[in-house]
């Protein structure tokens, strides 16, 4: 992460499970993340809730031909509880992002599609929501 997300290692986020339709992504508050109301700062959790996102699409563009590429287009968050202790940033839709990326594939036309990653205190309660959509295309070949 240091080397691709220097801000995502900096900040301490951690790849706590990923595999083909589910990744989680763990932050714990420290100093270096906190606001000033005591809790982790929302862009601190909104870099989680993404990443989270994310780790899915680069795993089902990775090693592609052609290749493909993936933007954000766009971001919402909605936050229900202050951020303390450890967040897990949970998103399960690594299969629909996959079927997206073979539609780019087959079609070669861009597609989105609009990621959701909830986040978790350590009692089990919710305390953020994130939606992401992400662009996918072909590059053009040389």
């Amino acid at each position: 992460m240091l080397g691709n997300l220097p801000a995502a290692f900096f900040a301490g986020l951690h790849l706590e499970r990923l595999d083909e339709s589910i990744a989680v992504i763990s932050i714990k508050q420290k100093w270096f993340n906190k606001n000033p109301f005591r809790s982790i700062y929302f862009a601190i959790l909104s870099m989680a809730a993404e990443v989270s996102t994310g780790v899915l699409c680069m795993g089902a563009i990775y090693k592609r031909a052609p290749s493909v590429s993936m933007l954000v287009t766009k971001s919402e968050g909605v936050f229900h509880k202050k951020a303390t202790g450890t967040i897990l940033f949970t998103c399960n839709d690594g299969k629909a992002v996959h079927h997206v990326v073979e539609d780019v594939l087959t079609s070669g036309d861009g597609k989105t599609i609009t990621c959701y990653s909830k986040g978790t205190n350590e009692k089990g309660e919710v305390v953020a929501e994130f939606y992401f959509t992400w662009s996918f295309k072909t590059r053009a070949m040389v």
